[in-house]
């Protein structure tokens, strides 16, 4: 696909010659000023809007707004943003912006919620025991990197024999339900190396997640309830946290399943020095929040997308696959780096619909920010947001990017891949204990391409109805051919 990297470029070489310009936008009163803009935020405009409209008044995709969720919960709501493709990289300079407990943004749910430990994905890169926590799972990572296939392909064969039972039953089969319940079994297989049915967290493991989970994250959320009035909502969500005691039980399970299941992960935390109970916490967080998370808002994207693309994309895809599969004797990593269309498609969803939507860090010291046309100031301590799911649509870096084009990073456009922003870092660069960058980066792409192979190995076309689910999308498959 054609691409406008040389307008970036060109845009980029001028910077040094302009002048540095105030940064738009207001903050608004002190109290009421966050709580409009939540409002705004959340029931009159709605996220896309809500930056749009402010990009289009100011004409600069950096400016000044409030994020939620404002008083009584945000540490300060005031964040300068950052909505193009060249600003938004400042977030990933750890020499500029410091990740000390923004993972959430404006606010910080309790460390109740971790066993009164800051997670990793809370510290900064300067704090010793992010080191050695990030250490200790990338460590991991790679020692079961032989692993994930055949169990992520076992969990995919369960998945998708549940979708045709829950089809032959219903007429349709709803797709989270069942990408959420194979996405923690596998999870759960990979880090314990044994099935949840095994434990007493038995088949609940999605709702006790999802229940943790909401208990930190649903100041960000809106639930989008008809009937709801928004005041009411805005009143339980986004005005006083929700304490930890809500989701206390729920929570000991996860913690007790992993304690006594992972006991070979935890004795290598005890010899790097971290305690095994700080070293559990962390990875019940890795794995609830960060894998299963993820796989939870990435896995519908993705069929969703490539569900709506239609018949000639899925003969594209199946075409490929199969004829490489063929080739190689197998489903193999070998096999998969080798499906230049599926790898492509993968980075397209990715782009088009980020599972992490949100980066936030405070500035280190006074430093220069620039977007294509201007460079800003941006004071120590002031806090800096990007919304990723319109920093990866930047016109200047994409052609047609509110489209979703299967082939953009094929040939030529593998240049652009640089530019898909979704893993707390550029998709050029790798995870290490000295970044922020999710260290699963390259296992998820991976699922991510073995999720598409396994469905076109199995099924020759589907088709899809969706819509918008919280933080991530609702799939449902409408119909699907076998392959024959």
């Amino acid at each position: 696909m054609s691409s406008s990297i040389t307008a970036a470029d060109r845009h980029e070489t001028t910077l040094s010659d302009s002048l540095l310009q105030n940064i738009p936008g207001n903050y608004g009163n002190p109290f009421l000023g966050p709580i409009v803009d939540r409002y705004k935020y959340y029931y009159t405009q709605g996220e896309v809007e809500f930056f749009k409209s402010r990009m289009k008044k100011y004409q600069s995709t950096v400016f000044r707004c409030n994020m939620p969720p404002g008083p009584f919960m945000a540490r300060n709501p005031r964040v300068i943003c950052l909505l193009d493709a060249l600003s938004f990289q400042t977030l990933f300079d750890n020499s500029k912006v410091e990740k000390k407990n923004v993972l959430d943004g404006t606010f910080m749910p309790s460390t109740a919620f971790t066993g009164g430990y800051r997670a990793c994905a809370f510290l900064d890169p300067s704090e010793p025991n992010h080191a050695a926590l990030k250490g200790l799972f990338l460590s991991v990572l790679a020692k079961k990197h032989d692993t994930f296939i055949p169990i992520y392909r076992q969990a995919l064969s369960t998945m998708f024999s549940g979708l045709e039972e829950e089809f032959s039953t219903k007429g349709s089969a709803y797709f989270n339900d069942l990408s959420d319940r194979m996405s923690f079994e596998f999870v759960f297989r990979f880090f314990c190396d044994k099935h949840p049915s095994e434990t007493p967290i038995g088949s609940d493991g999605p709702k006790l997640v999802d229940l943790w989970l909401l208990g930190q994250l649903h100041p960000l959320i809106t639930l989008g309830l008809k009937y709801f009035p928004n005041f009411l909502e805005d009143l339980l969500l986004h005005t006083f946290p929700l304490p930890f005691c809500l989701v206390k039980s729920k929570y000991k399970k996860l913690y007790d399943a992993f304690y006594s299941s992972a006991c070979s992960i935890l004795d290598e935390a005890e010899k790097v020095g971290l305690k095994r109970d700080e070293a559990c916490h962390n990875l019940v967080f890795l794995a609830g929040f960060n894998a299963y998370g993820g796989m939870k808002t990435l896995l519908p994207a993705l069929i969703k997308w490539v569900g709506a693309a239609g018949e000639d994309l899925h003969r594209r895809l199946r075409d490929e696959i199969r004829d490489v599969v063929k080739a190689e004797g197998g489903v193999t990593v070998a096999a998969l780096n080798k499906m230049t269309l599926t790898k492509s498609t993968v980075y397209e969803a990715l782009r088009i619909e980020p599972p992490v939507p949100y980066q936030y860090g405070n500035a280190k010291q006074d430093l220069t920010v620039q977007n294509h046309e201007s460079s800003f100031l941006i004071k120590k301590g002031e806090m800096l947001f990007g919304y990723q799911p319109i920093v990866t649509k930047d016109p200047i870096i994409f052609k047609n990017p509110e489209e979703f084009v299967a082939d953009r990073f094929v040939g030529a456009g593998e240049e652009l891949i640089q530019y898909v922003y979704w893993s707390n870092g550029r998709e050029t660069e790798e995870p290490t204990t000295e970044n922020k960058q999710c260290p699963g980066k390259n296992i998820v792409i991976m699922l991510s391409r073995l999720m598409l192979v396994e469905f076109f190995l199995r099924y020759d076309t589907i088709q899809v109805e969706s819509g918008k689910l919280l933080a991530g999308s609702w799939v449902t498959i409408k119909s699907f051919t076998k392959a024959t």
